[in-house]
């Protein structure tokens, strides 16, 4: 199953000579068939889903039906739809009335100014206005549909595109983040045999001093630094730490795998290797460690902004 990115786009045009979903019959009228209409499809990361339609007024009525296609497509996310119906050039062109037309608006002309004799009559301009506003029809709704499936289809192709680039930036991070955590076990091995040498040599040199410290023999010096380095492994001990973000960084592999809805799984998970990052940094021993905990903190939060595009 592939990973969704949340950002897509798509922009798709359809009239009802090519719409496969169009239905034929003796009373789809030419000018009709000239309507087009276009759909666009943007979307943005978000927490939750939040979808918004940019409709003609005469097609509001299709937004409950649109919400539900939509809502079969995405499950999180800042989506915007929009539905422009436009018309070929053949339609802005000036109609051509029809003697019945003619007919029907002096009928109509005439009536009005038997009872508003004031009433001014018709001209040519307004006359060839009114033919054109009832000459352009309003796209079918099996026509807008089959715009706004098409555009969802290549949305969702985009955003699936998307996902797998983002997917190959996460797997760089977490081999980065793995290969820190493989170069943090030799160091802490070094800085512990450091402090080691450190408090012997303290020991060392309190045994020299000896004399003057009559109260302190030289097992209880011993015991002492050997309490000290102690003390000290177990302050500095990150196994702990280092195995659980070697589980994070594989479970993390593992749902990339999986694929499907992973975003809100995996922005978890990385909330989880920070907390052992900044522990790693709490217990570092020597200044190498710092720094694999600082460089650590950084990859992490690289990683962090690239899974909150993931659906």
């Amino acid at each position: 199953m592939p990973v969704y990115s949340m950002t897509g786009y798509a922009s798709v045009t359809v009239t009802p000579a090519t719409s496969p979903e169009t239905v034929s019959s003796a009373a789809a009228t030419a000018d009709a068939a000239q309507r087009s209409v276009e759909v666009e499809i943007r979307s943005v990361n978000s927490r939750f889903l939040d979808l918004s339609f940019r409709l003609p007024d005469e097609l509001r009525s299709l937004e409950p039906h649109l919400r539900e296609l939509v809502g079969q497509s995405v499950h999180r996310g800042k989506v915007e739809l929009r539905v422009h119906a436009t018309s070929d050039d053949a339609c802005r062109q000036w109609p051509q009335p029809t003697t019945q037309q003619l007919s029907e608006l002096a009928s109509l002309q005439s009536r009005v100014q038997t009872h508003l004799q004031q009433a001014a009559p018709l001209s040519v301009d307004q006359v060839m206005h009114w033919c054109q506003s009832h000459r352009v029809a309003l796209p079918q709704r099996d026509t807008v549909l089959a715009a706004v499936r098409k555009a969802l289809a290549q949305w969702t192709q985009a955003r699936a595109r998307e996902g797998e680039k983002l997917i190959a930036v996460l797997y760089g991070y977490l081999e980065a983040l793995n290969a820190l955590v493989v170069n943090a076990e030799p160091v802490v091995t070094a800085s512990l045999a450091q402090q080691k040498e450190k408090f012997m040599a303290r020991w060392a040199h309190g045994l020299a001093l000896h004399g003057a410290l009559s109260h302190a023999s030289p097992e209880q010096l011993q015991e002492r630094a050997i309490q000290e380095v102690t003390a000290f492994a177990i302050r500095t001990d990150i196994a702990e730490e280092l195995s659980r973000l070697e589980v994070h960084l594989n479970e993390i592999r593992r749902l990339l795998h999986m694929g499907g809805e992973v975003g809100k799984r995996i922005d978890f998970l990385i909330q989880e290797l920070l907390r052992e990052a900044n522990t790693v940094g709490s217990k570092a021993g020597s200044t190498e460690l710092t720094q694999i905990s600082l460089e650590m903190k950084v990859l992490i939060e690289r990683l962090r902004e690239q899974v909150q595009n993931l659906e």
